[in-house]
């Protein structure tokens, strides 16, 4: 199977992370987002442990929710009394 961006695939070894599509494909590895969440990089030489999933199968896994920073505390001048 060749590799390219943009295909779906699942991984034999480890069908708990689901179907994932390729994000990206350079000389030496894969970077592939799978629907459990998780972004991976899959070395070539592990390239055959993938394999082409329906593009239906695939389903893109929910944005992280925007957390909300509270205000940081500002530092008083300690002021001395004499």
């Amino acid at each position: 199977m060749t590799i390219k961006a943009g295909n779906v695939v699942s991984h034999a070894c480890a069908q708990e992370w689901g179907v994932g599509k390729v994000m990206e494909v350079t000389a030496t590895r894969a970077t592939i987002q799978f629907s459990d969440g998780k972004e991976r990089k899959i070395a070539s030489s592990h390239f055959m442990s993938l394999e082409p999933a329906p593009a239906s199968s695939y389903v893109k896994p929910p944005e992280p929710a925007p957390v909300a920073k509270a205000p940081r505390a500002t530092k008083k001048a300690a002021v001395k009394k004499k």
